[in-house]
């Protein structure tokens, strides 16, 4: 099953119709042959002074203040885009905000700042006391990967992002944490960081990589009625290629997914999202069409990466 040139079309034009800047360079990126540095040109608009991330880069969250959980957005289009030189600006800068400790309490970067309140925003980003038992690592897991990859080992921050890589999956193994689909995720980006920069002496990455196989597998929802009307973890949450270490247990839900993707376009020829905040209803209406053009990117690349464009 493939999707056709006319539906790919289709998608082209409305993301040309809809999409911000920085998801219709991404998309260029990825299926017109564009470049990175539009890409990254794009993304430098979201950071800011202090190095870190803000202005809704995370679409449910309006606040134009850096937080941990929209820097860790930044991270993934860098991923996204086969990684950027230690050098660069961005990566400097994402680096010192995170080393000032802003945003950051008992070993977490917080997925929630208190300035999230004074912005639109979707109700789970709204700040509240116990935000480190309601996120856990997440995004702390994956934000210390990426130092552990792009700082120099001689710094503060890289012996930092060491003591809390080794205690997070010290937790993590042994079954502490809530182990849902975000903060799982952030512990796949975690061991990919690790082991793309050759440290493979901070923990046992291969016990790792056996809890995150099994946690993979039971988090799917493997009731695929609820994937038309809810917000449920599905394999593109995790890879988008068979060479992934999580594909080979999760087939049938693979072949699911991508009739699924296939199937479930709207009249305008993309896909709907399954959420909404319920509050704020004029800016999620804008942040649902950014949500829409992202999901573009998601859906397309699962496609791609299964040879089914």
């Amino acid at each position: 099953m493939k999707i056709s040139k006319t539906e790919i079309e289709a998608v082209r034009k409305w993301m040309y119709r809809n999409a911000r800047p920085i998801d219709l360079a991404r998309w260029q990126y990825h299926f017109e042959n564009g470049s990175k540095e539009a890409v990254l040109k794009a993304l430098l608009a979201y950071q800011n002074d202090d190095g870190g991330f803000g202005h809704a880069l995370e679409a449910d969250s309006w606040n134009p203040n850096s937080s941990p959980i929209q820097t860790w957005c930044a991270t993934e289009v860098i991923l996204e885009i086969g990684g950027i030189e230690k050098t660069h600006p961005i990566i400097q800068g994402i680096l010192r905000y995170l080393d000032t400790c802003k945003d950051f309490s008992e070993g977490y970067w917080l997925a929630e700042i208190p300035s999230n309140n004074d912005f639109p925003h979707a109700p789970w980003w709204s700040y509240g006391e116990n935000v480190i038992e309601e996120w856990g690592y997440n995004p702390t897991a994956c934000l210390a990967g990426f130092i552990l990859f792009y700082a120099d080992s001689s710094l503060s921050i890289y012996k930092k992002a060491e003591m809390i890589a080794k205690t997070a999956v010290d937790k993590y193994l042994s079954g502490e944490l809530l182990n849902d689909m975000h903060e799982s995720l952030c512990f796949i980006r975690l061991m990919e960081y690790c082991d793309r920069a050759n440290k493979r002496d901070l923990f046992d990455i291969t016990m790792l990589k056996t809890k995150l196989q099994d946690q993979v597998s039971k988090l799917l929802t493997r009731d695929t009625e609820q994937w038309k009307t809810s917000y449920v973890c599905k394999p593109s949450q995790f890879f988008n290629s068979p060479r992934s270490p999580f594909h080979e247990e999760n087939r049938d839900l693979v072949d699911y997914e991508i009739a699924h993707i296939i199937g479930t376009k709207n009249k305008s020829g993309v896909w709907d999202i399954t959420w909404k905040w319920e509050m704020y209803e004029k800016e999620f209406a804008i942040s649902e069409n950014w949500w829409k053009a992202n999901l573009v990117i998601v859906n397309m690349l699962f496609l791609r990466g299964f040879d089914c464009l």
